[in-house]
């Protein structure tokens, strides 16, 4: 299979890596990470696409991208996720977000309509205006940002099924990686805008996958963003925690691609 790292210039000013896998003719997929994670967070999801043709970018402030003080409003994040889409010449895409990646998405699709085939959101939040129990910690961060501090991090999530421990020491390293003024102005960025399905329509196909022992994003609002976008389709995962794609990678992989295949 075809597979490349590519470094994308991008009109926002920016550069980031994007993998480019699967076959040229094939259904393009962009793929959203999570906050504090990498395009390398879906390494256990990309065997489940092969038929795809994917783009995995690290966004900005993460993984290997550009790191800039300025540029992370929900705004932002997603005017780079379309410039991203046109660094690659992709018209449109089935875009699928991890957690925050798919409120970036969501944002996305409010924005730029014209690049949404259809929109996968994996534990993606209704809104993030309230301010978790978390922020303390993460304003307080200085730099260099300890692979400790991010290892104790992901307790914040805690996980019901087995994720091998090399994807986990990957994921703090992606958390290490990162300076703590990204950290900060990410997060920020997200909590103080508007939600997206408050500020305009979704009208692509959209799945919505949410663990039903999510700590974090009560199942009525994931009930109501189904119902805020015409058609969206809310499939509950039982006794599955915030980090879908982490627990469940095979069968997020699976859904998507009957989802995708689906008349209609």
């Amino acid at each position: 299979m075809e597979s490349e790292v590519r470094n994308l210039r991008l009109r926002t000013g920016i550069t980031v890596p994007c993998l480019v896998q699967g076959d040229a003719d094939a259904r393009p997929v962009l793929l959203l990470h999570a906050w504090a994670e990498s395009r390398r967070s879906f390494d256990r999801l990309l065997p489940g696409l092969a038929d795809f043709r994917v783009y995995a970018p690290d966004l900005r402030g993460q993984g290997d991208a550009d790191k800039p003080q300025e540029g992370y409003s929900l705004a932002e994040q997603a005017e780079d996720a379309a410039a991203i889409l046109q660094a690659l010449h992709v018209q449109r895409a089935c875009v699928v977000g991890s957690s925050s990646g798919g409120y970036v998405a969501q944002q996305l699709a409010v924005g730029y309509p014209e690049c949404i085939a259809a929109l996968v959101l994996v534990g993606s939040p209704l809104s993030l205006r309230d301010r978790p129990p978390f922020a303390d910690e993460v304003d307080g961060l200085t730099d260099p940002v300890q692979q400790d501090w991010v290892r104790a991090s992901i307790s914040w999530f805690p996980l019901l099924h087995p994720v091998p421990t090399w994807f986990i020491e990957d994921r703090v390293r992606d958390g290490a990686r990162m300076p703590a003024h990204a950290w900060k102005r990410i997060l920020n960025g997200l909590r103080a805008a508007t939600p997206p399905t408050e500020s305009g329509s979704i009208d692509a196909p959209t799945l919505i996958l949410w663990g039903d022992r999510d700590g974090v994003l009560p199942r009525r609002d994931q009930e109501a963003l189904a119902a805020r976008i015409t058609g969206a389709v809310l499939k509950v995962y039982p006794d599955v925690g915030h980090l879908v794609l982490w627990e469940c990678p095979d069968q997020v992989a699976g859904d998507m691609r009957a989802f995708l295949d689906s008349p209609g």
